[in-house]
């Protein structure tokens, strides 16, 4: 028996939760991540990386590894398009290119990149940044007191049982999650919508994609409706399966009577040629849901990923949702964790990310119904917004956050207009002749950083002092002409939404969390309230300075 004492304990070791181990890991935090299954992802799953997550992933430094993956397994930005068969009638193109329209919002592209690609270096980055992986392992119980959680695990193989005291425990253990069932945390949403399927099979189908650069195909036809995604070189794949027969009354229980053979007629159905050899590897049943929990947060314990929203996979927002989660919560951790922040930080997750999570799955539900399940229509959905602003342009509320007097509550804005308002993300802004450092994103990642026009030396002290005071490290960074990153196009303030004099200070997640349009701000006292209100730290008693008279030391 080996007992384990962890900052963090992440229960599931899939997309989400080797994320968030990784992510940890920047900030110094190790963790241990306990999987049940023996091994990462064996079949493809989650196809789509959005700009935002690939930003994430570009803070650990995996972006480069990922890009060079997806080359291997796919057609880079390909198109997102439906037809009644591969080889039949071409329905739409929802997108013909899968970065168009947004190359100019961020240095990172959408890639299609699998599970089964993606997983393995993630967790092979989270080892090297300190987290501990144990594959083949299961949660048996847990109990949480006023200071950490207490969990059982068991090695499935040798049935061997260990005790694993932490300070906080992740749930990234999935759409059925037991730790939220165990909670007594329940979900709100649509619902189930199909008993689906996936079918990964090996087909020769060069012959059918004419030559098309296809990333998403969707099948609409009397048969079936679902959507194939084909890997290099073009000989195996992967067929979802959510609806059979009509598709304006159709049958959502795909399990009933499955066989092999049934499941090579849907992929020839989908694929238009009844004669094409098709062998089956494997298939997959799971349920399609649009759903939310009802809080994601229960003391020290956390939902991440599928435990706290599930989506049907249209938009691929399933995934890229979840690698948010993580990226939000990974530094109130550390930042609690070490001492820096205090603990009621973390109760800005569930406010910050719970609405956008309800709006993501508003918006994948719309998608589903739009493109695949129009039936549906009749119970009502929400109009469909533009996938940047799903990805990009979603706004944090809550105590982690100073709000800009103008703010006019709505969840989600055009990234091209947020203009750095507080509680969004700040804007990608090219930056000239700077080595590795291309967009000012890459000056995000592990510290509080404070941006401003040159010459501007009242902010670099005022920070450097408010830094000082509170023993929490603030990054402080001038962009223009004679300062320490050129401004490759000109117009950074305005891109933030600031004057020449004034600056905004940037949390480690790259949201905005407090702005200044002048100067008037730029000393210790104006940054250091700001930066304890956001870490929910109290100011200490005043403090006598050098003349003995009373001054306020936040801390």
């Amino acid at each position: 028996m080996n007992d384990y004492e962890v900052p963090v304990l992440i229960v599931g070791g899939s997309l989400v939760g080797m994320t968030s181990a990784a992510l940890l890991g920047t900030h110094g935090i190790p963790s241990l991540v306990v999987e049940r299954h023996r091994g990462p992802a064996i079949h493809p799953r989650a196809a789509l990386i959005l700009q935002r997550s690939m930003e994430v992933l570009r803070t650990v430094g995996l972006e480069e590894i990922i890009r060079a993956k997806s080359a291997e397994q796919f057609d880079q930005d390909a198109a997102i398009m439906a037809v009644e068969s591969l080889a039949g009638k071409e329905i739409a193109w929802y997108l013909p290119k899968l970065n168009d329209g947004v190359r100019d919002l961020s240095p990172c592209e959408r890639l299609f990149a699998t599970q089964v690609a993606v997983e393995p270096v993630l967790s092979e980055r989270a080892r090297q940044l300190g987290a501990q992986t144990l594959f083949g392992t299961e949660l048996l119980s847990f109990e949480q007191d006023a200071d950490g959680v207490t969990a059982v695990i068991k090695d499935r193989d040798s049935g061997v049982t260990s005790t694993v005291r932490a300070q906080y425990m992740l749930a990234a253990d999935g759409a059925h999650s037991p730790i939220r069932e165990q909670l007594g945390i329940g979900t709100v949403g649509h619902g189930v919508l199909s008993k689906s399927i996936t079918i990964y099979f090996r087909a020769d189908v060069k012959d059918l994609l004419r030559e098309r650069n296809l990333g998403v195909i969707m099948v609409v036809n009397p048969t079936l409706q679902g959507f194939f995604r084909i890997e290099k070189p073009y000989k195996s794949g992967f067929l979802a399966v959510h609806g059979l027969g009509d598709p304006q009354n159709p049958n959502s229980d795909i399990w009933t009577d499955l066989t092999d053979e049934r499941c090579v007629e849907l992929v020839r159905a989908g694929l238009g040629d009844e004669g094409i050899a098709v062998e089956i590897d494997d298939v997959m049943r799971w349920q399609a849901t649009a759903e939310v929990a009802e809080t994601f947060q229960s003391g020290r314990v956390f939902l991440v990923g599928d435990a706290a929203h599930s989506m049907p996979p249209y938009g691929g927002y399933g995934g890229n949702t979840g690698i948010h989660d993580a990226h939000n919560l990974a530094w109130k951790l550390a930042a609690v964790i070490g001492g820096q922040a205090g603990p009621e930080l973390l109760a800005s997750y569930d406010p910050e990310r719970r609405p956008v999570a309800a709006f993501t799955v508003e918006q994948a539900y719309s998608r589903y119904v739009t493109r695949a399940a129009p039936f549906l229509a009749k119970n009502g959905m929400d109009p469909v917004v533009s996938d940047a602003n799903i990805d990009l342009g979603y706004h944090y509320r809550s105590a982690a956050v100073v709000s800009d007097g103008d703010d006019q509550g709505e969840i989600q804005h055009d990234p091209r207009v947020s203009k750095g308002r507080t509680g969004t993300r700040a804007p990608h802004h090219p930056l000239a002749d700077s080595g590795d450092v291309t967009s000012t994103l890459d000056l995000f990642g592990r510290n509080f950083v404070l941006l401003t026009g040159p010459g501007q030396s009242e902010w670099r002290e005022g920070a450097r002092l408010a830094a000082e005071a509170l023993n929490v490290p603030i990054d402080v960074h001038s962009i223009g002409v004679n300062a320490d990153y050129p401004d490759a196009n000109g117009g950074f303030a305005e891109a933030y939404g600031i004057s020449a004099t004034g600056a905004a200070l940037v949390r480690p997640d790259g949201f905005v969390a407090w702005r200044a349009t002048g100067h008037a701000d730029a000393t210790e006292l104006s940054i250091a309230d700001a930066l304890s209100g956001l870490l929910a730290r109290s100011p200490q008693p005043a403090a006598p300075d050098a003349e003995g008279l009373a001054e306020p030391l936040p801390v």
